[in-house]
């Protein structure tokens, strides 16, 4: 068969297919690991920070999650830090046997869920990025945190080793941003440059200033 025939150009645009799919394959794979060791003043570790990865293409990344939930359960709120990507809808269940009145007068999303019980018909809308402190009218006690992101690269650190890693980060520049409930209100998250490798794993090591008690 000469090469102008047709099983020599169907087997010619097989291999050129097959070419194209490995060459994507070795972009996908191009992603490596972050780990961020997270310490107070004093050098301890810090449990509970939240690490995220901030970049143009890391915002394009990022997607609403679905089912999201802050309840309140034996008058607190239950997870006390929830961390959300923007355009997420939160719901606010209430499984005590007492009303809540939920509120927030943060810049990020300030909004009320007056006296109920059960869950609110209608989600709340998550739909810019920053820190949102929740309160509730009725009981002082309580307070809670939503921390919503611009990206889908974010992890917490261990309460025994201040250590949190994310993984499967496309390569690439990035900033670096560790928050903590314990930074004053308004405080901004500590940032520092970073660097993901197409393999392996990138390390920072951060202590958080200025906490407070």
């Amino acid at each position: 068969m000469t090469p102008g025939g047709t099983p020599f150009l169907r087997r010619a645009g097989r291999l050129l297919l097959c070419a194209w799919g490995l060459a994507g394959w070795g972009l996908a794979a191009q992603a490596g690991s972050v780990q961020v060791e997270v310490a107070d003043a004093a050098g301890k570790p810090l449990a509970d920070a939240v690490v995220f990865l901030d970049s143009a293409d890391a915002r394009k990344q990022a997607k609403p999650l679905a089912g999201m939930e802050m309840a309140q359960e034996k008058r607190q709120f239950v997870p006390g830090v929830l961390v959300v990507t923007t355009g997420t809808e939160v719901r606010f269940p209430n499984r005590d046997t007492v009303r809540h009145h939920v509120y927030s007068f943060s810049p990020t999303k300030k909004f009320e869920l007056k006296l109920y019980t059960g869950t609110p018909s209608n989600p709340v809308l998550f739909d810019k990025a920053g820190v949102v402190t929740l309160g509730c009218n009725i009981h002082d006690q309580m307070v809670g945190w939503i921390l919503v992101l611009d990206t889908p690269y974010y992890a917490r650190s261990a309460a025994a080793t201040g250590k949190a890693q994310i993984d499967n980060v496309p390569t690439g520049a990035y900033t670096l941003r560790i928050w903590h409930t314990r930074l004053p209100v308004g405080a901004p998250a500590q940032e520092q440059a970073l660097t993901v490798p197409a393999t392996g794993t990138a390390t920072a090591s951060v202590r958080l200033m200025g906490l407070q008690p």
